[in-house]
């Protein structure tokens, strides 16, 4: 772990979920798992993006947990040119979501240090680092990324007669959503469930603790789940806007 000028802990070590079927965006996970699917027009897995991110925001070593066709994304990694030390864990039998983050988070090098996690199956950039300066303000256990995804349908604006004022084309949510993206004390490893889902238990309690933050993905930095076949088409068109 790092400090920055004011002393605060920087996390450099990160877990990365990555054993989803992805059955929603077949047929592409046919034959590779979901983190492993290529952003069109980039020649990249989603994993590959994701652990660029990861190394430029700090962090020298992360921790795969993989599961379905576990071999091909360890193959992939094995040959890859990567920024960072990357190991891999597979589950020999389900733990659910907490036990498989708590089986994972065991293979870190530093127990004794804050982590990152996020889901393989994002693909986003926003400062890690704001992040973690604002999980140790809080002092919270865990800080949850937190994004405002737009909604996949156009909506109606009325006036307070029922006239209609004007369409708006796919509008940001009213709603902010867990992201995929956290940042974790020590001690949260600790929390969770050796089985089951900590979505359910530990994030509830620690909600109740308010020992649970939120950080706002900040409005203008890029996020997006990649879930079905038009996440990915929908995701080269954004990239290539940005980088336009």
């Amino acid at each position: 772990m790092t400090a920055d000028a004011n002393g605060l802990i920087r996390p450099t070590q990160a877990v990365v979920l990555a054993g989803g079927q992805g059955s929603r965006l077949r047929p592409y996970t046919d034959d590779r798992p979901k983190p492993m699917v290529e952003i069109p027009g980039t020649g990249t897995p989603i994993i590959g993006h994701q652990l660029a991110w990861l190394a430029a925001e700090g962090v020298t070593d992360a921790v795969v947990s993989c599961g379905h066709l576990a071999e091909v994304l360890q193959k992939w990694l094995e040959s890859a040119d990567l920024p960072l030390r990357v190991t891999t864990v597979v589950e020999t039998e389900p733990l659910g979501r907490g036990g498989g983050l708590k089986y994972a988070a065991a293979h870190l090098p530093h127990p004794e240090q804050p982590w990152y996690a996020t889901n393989g199956d994002i693909w986003t950039r926003f400062s890690l680092r704001d992040m973690a300066a604002f999980h140790a303000e809080r002092d919270a256990a865990a800080t949850l990324a937190l994004a405002r995804p737009r909604i996949p349908w156009g909506a109606v604006e009325t006036d307070t007669f029922g006239h209609i004022t004007d369409f708006v084309e796919a509008p940001p949510s009213p709603y902010l959503i867990n992201a995929g993206v956290y940042v974790f004390s020590a001690e949260f490893t600790e929390l969770l469930p050796a089985r089951g889902d900590h979505e359910r238990t530990t994030f509830p309690r620690l909600a109740r603790e308010r020992r649970l933050a939120g950080f706002p993905i900040p409005q203008g930095a890029y996020w997006r789940a990649i879930d079905t076949a038009k996440d990915l088409t929908e995701a080269a068109k954004e990239l290539a806007t940005l980088r336009s």
